[in-house]
């Protein structure tokens, strides 16, 4: 090409020949093009991709490139140079003066393709002669033939992989189904993740405000899925290969979460965990590209984004930073059947799940909103479902003792309240044994007081005075004591709910904290309140220094109302706060 100015090749510090296979020049020419014209990035984006650039000067540039066109803001050197200079990478593309010697070139958009080409094959030479290294060196220590073959299999099923998906228009072709293999499939055997709120491959969000301790709930189900444990009373499973992106929590707070699950630096399976993570917005093409590349560096089969609010640039009311966040993001992933849990905060309303748009649901397979009732106690519904494979709800209990100043080692877990689902009995409606049935069926906890019981009885349209209310409480407040022992195999001595508080520091430190890395006002155990003065009974025989239960009006625990509680912790259990 005579108006086509070329590029010297840079030569090899030792005299020799380049190490590996690649052309500089074609190379700097496509940079000096894309650096002008977003036509010519996306004309030479469907030819290669980041990987395909040998020199990571260059590579830096095309990623930058990529980023302003993802934001929608048109390609410059002074642009590209000043995005370099805010990352703090300047020197790695000579101080910018490799940027200014590229962008005084400019090849036409045009051009731009045939040099992509030209790189497309020597990357794909080079990955030819990595392969031929390894060969070489798995030989050289005595490998065996099905390690050699092994090798082979990969490299041919990584090559084919690439060209079914990230190139020209053979990457479009393979979404079509081949109608024989799909029909063979059964979608239907399905296995599914330990814990069963989701299956390989599905992309879900789980839901909850502020302090339900959902990154508690998550970094625990993580911790035991990736190193093969059961969780939620389900059967342990190979371990799966996890990414999780944390922008939420600081190190000292996932440290501590983690050894009080029981974790340490030799058993942390096959976890990989990205605190802060420096990847640009996801609801982006560069930050697509980013969580890719990471995916494909760590060979993750689960993602998890910890919050996901923390990881967009767009609105969350704004329907398209959603779309956006799925199309350059979970299609990737969910395209090569990369599982993905996104962490979400609830909206102001309740009743509406998640904050911001309502897009929000529209792409995942599940959705699931966990509350804290109180007292450890939670609740994990699923409020959308795209397949309705699994369960729909889970009561649970989430477990936390202290070793003095810290959180006992593995004393900290979430468990399945286990609860009688059988069948209502031939009684007749309206009746005691009728309602504490139908209760049961509605997964009301049997150590729930009068207003809750109230309350459901309400929404489900039973009538049932006071007295009968507290005869029915009361019956299932003894089963509740009867089943106590089986909640758990181990003695917690310190776990919820129903426990007196002694979570507390020794040296008044943290005084509020609940649970590991929780602060002050997160649910679960009281923190112990100051001593008012007891409130005594005086009814009808009964002493008037035995002080009475609000609710069941019974005598409570004497020490227990002096710490200022005025209720049996069965009785309303969601307080868990003494009188003001």
């Amino acid at each position: 090409m005579e108006n086509v100015r070329h590029f010297p090749h840079q030569a090899d510090p030792d005299g020799l020949n380049l190490r590996a296979p690649h052309d500089a020049e074609a190379e700097a020419l496509v940079i000096s093009a894309v650096m002008h014209d977003a036509d010519a990035y996306n004309a030479c984006a469907a030819i290669i991709d980041r990987d395909d650039i040998y020199s990571p000067a260059l590579r830096l540039v095309w990623d930058t490139v990529a980023g302003l066109i993802a934001a929608g803001t048109p390609p410059h050197p002074a642009l590209i140079r000043a995005e370099i200079e805010r990352t703090g990478r300047l020197n790695e593309v000579d101080n910018g003066q490799l940027i200014y010697r590229l962008g005084a070139e400019y090849l036409p958009a045009s051009n731009a393709p045939h040099f992509a080409q030209q790189i497309y094959e020597k990357a794909r030479e080079r990955r030819y002669d990595a392969h031929a290294n390894a060969l070489k060196a798995a030989i050289g220590r005595g490998a065996s033939g099905d390690e050699l073959d092994a090798l082979l299999a990969d490299f041919h099923q990584g090559e084919q992989l690439r060209e079914s998906t990230g190139r020209g228009p053979s990457h479009l072709t393979a979404a079509l189904l081949d109608w024989g293999v799909f029909f063979a499939t059964d979608f239907g055997s399905v296995q599914l993740l330990p814990g069963k709120l989701m299956a390989p491959g599905q992309q879900i969000t789980v839901v909850g405000d502020g302090k339900a301790g959902k990154s508690l709930f998550a970094q625990e189900w993580m911790w035991r899925m990736a190193t093969g444990q059961s969780f939620l009373g389900d059967k342990p499973q190979d371990p799966v290969r996890i990414l999780y992106l944390d922008a939420e929590n600081g190190q000292e707070q996932v440290q501590e979460r983690f050894l009080s699950f029981g974790a340490g630096p030799r058993n942390m399976g096959q976890l990989a965990y990205a605190s802060f993570p420096p990847v640009r917005p996801l609801d982006t093409a560069g930050g697509g590209a980013d969580l890719l590349s990471l995916v494909k560096a760590t060979h993750a089969e689960l993602v998890v984004i910890d919050t996901v609010s923390r990881f967009i640039s767009g609105p969350e009311n704004d329907a398209d930073t959603w779309l956006s966040l799925y199309r350059h993001t979970l299609l990737p992933l969910k395209r090569d059947r990369i599982g993905s849990v996104r962490l979400d905060h609830r909206g102001k309303d309740s009743e509406r799940g998640a904050r911001g748009s309502s897009a929000k649901t529209q792409d995942v397979d599940h959705v699931w909103e966990l509350s804290a009732l109180g007292g450890g106690a939670l609740t994990l519904k699923r409020t959308h479902t795209r397949t309705g494979i699994g369960p729909d709800q889970f009561s649970l209990v989430r477990q936390a003792r202290r070793d003095g100043d810290n959180w006992a080692h593995g004393g900290t877990r979430h468990i399945v309240m286990e609860w009688d689902t059988t069948d209502a009995p031939a009684a007749t409606p309206g009746s005691d044994e009728h309602i504490i049935a139908v209760l049961a069926q509605h997964n009301v906890p049997l150590d729930a007081g009068n207003r809750i019981v109230k309350g459901k009885l309400a929404e489900l349209q039973i009538p049932a005075g006071s007295e009968k209310v507290a005869r029915i409480v009361k019956a299932r407040q003894a089963q509740a004591a009867q089943r106590s022992p089986e909640r758990s195999p181990d003695a917690f001595q310190e776990t919820f709910p129903g426990n007196v508080p002694r979570n507390g520091s020794r040296d008044g430190k943290d005084a509020g904290q609940t649970f590991p890395g929780n602060t002050e006002g997160t649910p679960g155990t009281p923190s112990v309140p100051p001593s008012p003065p007891s409130r005594r009974g005086d009814g009808e025989g009964t002493s008037p220094n035995k002080p009475l239960c609000d609710v069941c009006e019974t005598p409570i625990n004497p020490d227990w109302a002096a710490r200022g509680y005025t209720t049996h912790i069965g009785c309303d259990p969601t307080t868990g706060t003494p009188a003001a």
